[in-house]
Parts: C-alpha cells; structure tokens; sequence
C-alpha cells in the first residue's frame, strides 16, 4: 500500500471540498436544502470549533483512504482499474447510504445530489490519486 497517496487522497477532500461547497458552487443550494441562510453567521455558541470539525473531517477521510485502498487491494492495477473502483465505491456505497440516511430524515433530493455528489467524486478523486501512484 502506498501510504503517501493515502494521505495526499485524505488531504485531496479538502480541496474538493473548499469549491464545492463555496458560494461559487453549492453553498446556497446546500444551505436552502438544510433550512439555514448563507448569508447570516452561525452562532458560534452552538457551533463546534473549526480545529474540531476539520481535525475529524481529515481523520474520517485518512480512514476512507486506507479503507479504499485495502478494498482496492494491493496488487499493482491499471489507472483504468482504480478510477473504476473509485466511482463505484463513490455512488455504490458512499451515495446509496447517503440516499437511504436522507429518506428516513425527509432530506430534500437537492441535498442528497449535493452531498451525496460530493462523495462520488472523492472516491474518484481516490481512485484517480492512487491510480496516478500505480
């Protein structure tokens, strides 16, 4: 296993994440979908620190990382194989539970195509980052 591009693919969320949910990509959609307004600060009396949320946001995606590639597994395989096996653990496990989360939680679909959407492109984003290392 290659634990350097396990920790650039933990790191990589990060800048998928900054774009994607910024005001230029899917914040306000994102907000209007959780019933918040993008435009009024949060509370920070009922807000967790930042230092926390992405302290456990890089430890949940170094563990994701890790989980991928023992999922992958080990062998050498083709740049092909890993894009491939990104986009399937992206809308195959990662989406579907987000899917069957939102349903029972009457989350509206927007928010599942964003958050959700978010998911499979960083499992691609896994599997072209480790594919790019095989």
């Amino acid at each position: 296993m290659n634990h350097l591009a396990v920790l650039v693919c933990a790191i990589s969320i990060f800048l998928l994440g900054a774009p994607w949910y910024s005001k230029a990509l899917f914040l306000r959609p994102w907000a209007r979908a959780n019933g918040l307004d993008p435009e009024v600060p949060r509370d920070p009396k009922t807000t967790k620190h930042p230092a926390q949320v992405f302290s456990i946001a890089f430890l949940m995606a170094w563990v994701a990382a890790y989980a991928f590639a023992i999922l992958v597994g080990h062998d050498v395989h083709s740049f092909a194989h890993w894009l491939h096996h990104g986009f399937l653990c992206g809308l195959g496990i990662a989406f579907t539970s987000f899917a069957i989360n939102y349903q029972f939680a009457n989350k509206p679909t927007a928010l599942l195509l964003i958050d959700g959407g978010y998911h499979i492109v960083q499992f691609t984003l896994y599997g072209v980052i480790m594919g790019l290392w095989a």
